[in-house]
């Protein structure tokens, strides 16, 4: 794993929402940081509510993290395109990331309740 990257339990509980509904809540998060940029949170499957997010074709190579495969959430006011994502097996290190989702926070509202 880079130096630069953590991952560690995200405190509290965290809620993600789009298009007006809760799409999931969690206080089993992961929290990683990547140098300067903002924390992400990672939502296990288990919390989310699946049915709504539809697997795309999009794909992206992260040198640190290894392939994302990414997500569209299918909202009431219509599709939030490759809204989260999602390193099924990421790089060695990063283990605590592995088939979680995370968010666009400019497309979804992801909060500590």
């Amino acid at each position: 794993m880079n130096s630069h990257i953590r991952t560690r339990k995200a405190e509290g509980t965290w809620v993600v929402r789009a298009g007006g509904a809760v799409l999931g809540e969690s206080s089993d998060a992961v929290e990683l940081t990547e140098g300067d940029y903002p924390p992400v949170i990672y939502f296990p499957r288990a919390d989310l509510a699946m049915a709504f997010l539809e697997p795309s074709d999009t794909r992206s190579t992260c040198p640190y993290k290894g392939e994302a495969s990414y997500y569209t959430i299918q909202a009431k006011s219509g599709p939030i395109t490759d809204a989260a994502w999602s390193y099924e097996t990421p790089k060695e290190g990063l283990e605590a990331i592995a088939g979680r989702l995370a968010f666009y926070t400019d497309r979804v509202a992801v909060e500590q309740l």
